[in-house]
């Protein structure tokens, strides 16, 4: 069955084409929009596809107007897919009561606690829904995908590539939540989320799931040495260690005087398109 797109403004760039969409979504039980940046290249074949997961309070147009991506994508031939953060019309009291939980800010995790399991399960809409949605409609080879975000989208990222290696051949993250079962953010949205199920705390949380079992691909990091959440929020060390039990191929670039911005992702997002182009051409 065709999921219906609806098709909400086009913008020519580099070459290419940003569209913004909206769709109606079983997973989030709402009408989720996303963002999508066509390379020029895709116009004659299917392309590769990266999705880029944001953090609090961001929605779907933040990398694409704030990250610096789209010209590297444009001459790799990448496309980009950016969903929203969060269902927006889920109608949960409390959903909008904080910045850092709720509304914009999902966590990418599928809840299992009323009410929030009616709408926030956005690691089944990022991993399965979403990609499905995208390959109807565009020229995507679904066989090359990759998945890349930032702060909790970075976490996101994590564990999706974790739990889908079948869907995501490449993974990477700029200053990634590591260890959300064991930080604040992780704890205030997990205990609303899951309850006091351990288990799923356990099993949504990037450094113990990368403990148990390691990706075939590399994983690539990059964290600013300058960044206020580093050591309460972020924990890339409690990340490191546990890469080290698995075998996990880990490359984790502290980079000195940046930090949690979008200037720090400008800085870098070449680096990381590379990353993903080179393991998705194989």
């Amino acid at each position: 069955m065709t999921t219906q797109i609806r098709v909400m403004e086009k913008f020519a760039c580099f070459g290419g084409e940003v569209i913004r969409l909206s769709h109606v979504s079983t997973s989030c039980d709402d009408r989720m929009r996303c963002m999508v940046y066509l390379p020029p290249q895709s116009r004659s074949g299917r392309m590769p596809v990266l999705y880029f997961l944001a953090g609090l309070t961001c929605n779907e147009e933040t990398f694409l107007s704030k990250g610096g991506a789209i010209e590297h994508a444009a001459r790799l031939g990448l496309i980009l897919v950016c969903p929203d953060t969060s269902p927006r019309n889920a109608g949960i009291t409390g959903e909008d009561a904080s910045w850092d939980f709720g509304k914009g800010a999902s966590f990418y995790v599928n809840a299992t606690q009323a009410p929030w399991s009616k709408a926030y399960n956005m690691q089944r809409y990022v991993a399965e829904e979403l990609p499905g949605i995208i390959e109807e409609h565009f020229m995507v080879d679904g066989k090359r995908t990759g998945i890349l975000g930032h702060s909790v989208g970075g976490h996101g990222a994590l564990i999706c590539a974790m739990k889908y290696p079948e869907r995501f051949r490449s993974v990477s993250a700029f200053s990634p939540m590591c260890a959300a079962s064991k930080v604040p953010w992780g704890i205030k949205a997990f205990s609303q989320l899951f309850g006091d199920n351990e288990a799923l705390w356990q099993e949504n949380d990037a450094s113990e799931l990368v403990r148990r079992k390691s990706l075939e691909c590399e994983i690539l990091v990059d964290q600013g040495s300058e960044d206020r959440f580093l050591t309460q929020q972020l924990r890339p060390d409690l990340f490191i260690e546990a890469c080290k039990a698995s075998g996990q191929k880990l490359t984790l670039r502290m980079q000195p005087g940046y930090d949690h911005s979008y200037f720090f992702i400008q800085t870098f997002i070449s680096e990381h398109l590379l990353h993903h182009a080179e393991r998705l051409s194989l």
